[in-house]
């Protein structure tokens, strides 16, 4: 069975300024979260220009994510089964991201991402057909909740609490009750997410998993993107890029010292 489910997630910042927020953050986790065993192995990083989604950003990545893997899941899988190849492109205010296993070689999901500013209210901005429409379930997710379950304590490492955060550098914030329906700006990120694991017996529980396991990396990562303001707040894509670049120069130099003096 198909799983098809779509997050909608309201941020208190223009379009422009979320360009830049996502890839500060994105950047950032991936470096608190990678280790010599596990975390994110960035493989390609280039432009691209596509007749359907535009042109834009292209990435390869490797996710080594052993040590999250629930108790179920290792009771008949090894360790790698949670090693996730990812491509994406970035096509902003555009995005998809495919994302594939080799241990579960039948094993898709794909996120397509569209963003508009607007409060979340936008009912089809995936284009999707009347049978889509009828299978597809949709979430709000609000950055400013508190309810946390297993994938969040899984995923999550921000403690910063956003109904009493406020950003030195604009005054946006606390986060109460009711926010998104007064922040200005706004913006919202409707992410629609399919996942295909064509295994009887297991296939069911395998996606079930994973769309609890987005749904908590969302939360973190966007709630990361608010919390973070005032670090990337005035900075530019370019001057991103510009970082990005520095710091997989620095692991290359320090891939080649680790081969020339292991």
């Amino acid at each position: 069975m198909v799983l098809m489910k779509e997050f909608r997630i309201v941020m208190p910042m223009s379009l422009e300024e979320y360009q830049v927020a996502q890839m500060y953050m994105v950047r950032k986790m991936q470096q608190q979260n990678t280790t010599s065993t596990e975390g994110v192995e960035i493989l390609e990083n280039k432009s691209f220009e596509d007749d359907v989604i535009g042109k834009g950003h292209y990435s390869s990545k490797i996710y080594r994510l052993q040590s999250k893997a629930p108790t179920w899941l290792t009771t008949f899988a090894p360790a790698d089964a949670l090693i996730m190849q990812e491509e994406a492109w970035n096509a902003y205010p555009r995005c998809k991201t495919v994302i594939k296993c080799p241990y579960f070689t039948k094993f898709q999901l794909t996120i397509e991402t569209v963003h508009r500013a607007d409060n979340g209210q936008s009912d089809n901005v995936h284009g999707l057909s009347k049978g889509q429409l009828a299978t597809r379930d949709v979430e709000i997710v609000d950055i400013a909740s508190s309810a946390r379950d297993y994938w969040s304590y899984v995923v999550s490492s921000s403690n910063t609490d956003l109904s009493k955060f406020t950003s030195a550098k604009t005054g946006r914030g606390p986060l109460l009750e009711g926010w998104q329906d007064k922040s200005k700006p706004v913006m919202t990120a409707y992410k629609l997410v399919t996942i295909d694991a064509p295994y009887w017996g297991f296939g069911y529980r395998i996606e079930n998993a994973l769309l609890l396991g987005e749904r908590a990396l969302f939360l973190e990562s966007h709630r990361n993107c608010f919390a973070w303001i005032d670090e990337w707040f005035g900075l530019t894509v370019e001057q991103i890029r510009e970082l990005e670049q520095q710091s997989d120069s620095l692991k290359e130099i320090q891939h080649s010292c680790e081969l020339l003096y292991p």
